[in-house]
């Protein structure tokens, strides 16, 4: 009884084999999948410079305090808060009468020194002739003249006492010494004024120029190096290096670098405590867009034009902190480079290193591709309507 069931099982088994394997003969073979289909193109040649980016602050040419030289009542305001004033425009005025009266007194107290200095002249001229007669002694003429000297400086303390009082008078006027924006009033009309040059003179307001404007920013000691390099070229100039380099500002909502400046001061000492220095570039400002105190980015030329490849920024993959390009070679064998980046350009990225002129570089398709495989890759080539279009290789 025990040998009679593997007995059966072996007869059944085979019986079946036949038709197992019929069925084994009859399954398609599948088949290999297809290179991925990738597009290619070289790097494109172009004469390119290097920028440095750095953020800054805008600040006015010129910055003013409106102070009274003399004190008073203010009597008008002049200007509307806020405004644009130009240059000699009336903005304040004090009370003048005071002055007014004061340049009326030491006009009458100058023609009362005029008439006694004419006094003096015609009693010394008498003098003179009764001296040679000897009419009078050596004594009396001589205390004659020194009356003359005192009237004469009288005349001039009283007439620099008259200028004086024209300039106090001249002084309750405050006018704009620049053009730009003013701020709001600090003080209203009728209150007490302040004046003089001691430091606790009442503020009245304040101007700063428009148009052109300055961009101020630093930059760390390396850069600075390259710059007075780059700007001397190996000549034996004395102004600063970056000085007069031309330079493009955008603004914090801005896209592009649309602003063209120049710079025109860069600092003479580095910041012990930063390692940095500070650099000025100036902008035309006619509309007025540009603030002091507003914050925008520069972009200053790091390097002289060179003739740079670049490639499509797309085309540029990550492996943790190196980039790298896949190559086709010659078999379609798709070949990693590790490259150097620069800077953007466009759409374009510029490669420092690791690729020639005639590469192959993987520009679509990059996520398809792996290397050491085969793809099949097809060229871009510009369209006759100016785009790009893939030609098979």
């Amino acid at each position: 009884m025990r040998n009679v069931v593997p007995a059966r099982v072996a007869l059944i088994l085979m019986a079946l084999g036949p038709a197992l394997a019929a069925c084994g003969e009859g399954a398609p073979k599948q088949a290999a999948p297809p290179p991925p289909a990738v597009t290619i193109a070289r790097p494109q040649q172009q004469t390119v410079t290097d920028f440095d980016e750095y953020v800054g602050r805008f600040i006015a040419v010129d910055s003013v305090e409106i102070r009274a030289r003399v004190s008073g009542y203010l009597q008008k305001v002049a200007f509307k808060d806020g405004q644009i004033v130009k240059q000699g425009d009336l903005l304040f005025t004090i009370d003048r009468r005071p002055f007014e009266t004061a340049l009326a007194q030491v006009r009458a107290t100058l023609t009362q020194a005029r008439a006694n200095l004419a006094y003096t002249e015609s009693d010394l001229t008498r003098a003179s002739q009764l001296v040679r007669d000897r009419t009078i002694t050596e004594q009396v003429f001589e205390q004659r003249t020194q009356a003359k000297r005192v009237a004469e400086a009288s005349v001039a303390a009283q007439e620099a006492a008259v200028r004086q009082a024209e300039l106090d008078l001249q002084f309750t006027e405050l006018k704009a010494p620049v053009t730009g924006r003013i701020g709001d009033r600090r003080v209203s009309e009728g209150n007490l004024v302040t004046g003089g040059t001691s430091g606790n003179t009442t503020l009245l307001a304040t101007i700063v120029s428009i148009d052109p404007i300055r961009f101020e920013f630093t930059f760390d000691e390396a850069s600075f190096l390259r710059y007075e390099r780059l700007g001397k070229g190996g000549g034996d100039s004395t102004d600063r290096g970056a000085a007069g380099f031309d330079v493009t500002v955008k603004l914090i909502d801005e896209p592009d670098f649309g602003h063209k400046g120049k710079m025109d001061f860069v600092d003479n000492v580095i910041e012990r405590s930063s390692g940095t220095i500070r650099g000025r570039a100036v902008l035309a400002n006619p509309d007025g867009v540009f603030t002091p105190g507003m914050f925008g980015r520069v972009r200053v030329p790091g390097s002289a034009p060179y003739e740079a490849l670049l490639l499509p920024d797309t085309a540029i993959g990550s492996e943790q902190v190196r980039k790298f390009v896949l190559v086709v070679d010659g078999e379609n064998i798709a070949r990693a480079k590790y490259v150097t980046l620069g800077q953007l350009v466009g759409n374009l990225r510029v490669i420092k290193d690791g690729i020639g002129p005639d590469d192959r570089v993987i520009v679509n398709g990059l996520m398809r591709a792996r290397p050491g495989t085969k793809v099949a890759p097809q060229e871009e080539q510009p369209a006759a309507g100016g785009g790009p279009q893939a030609k098979s290789n």
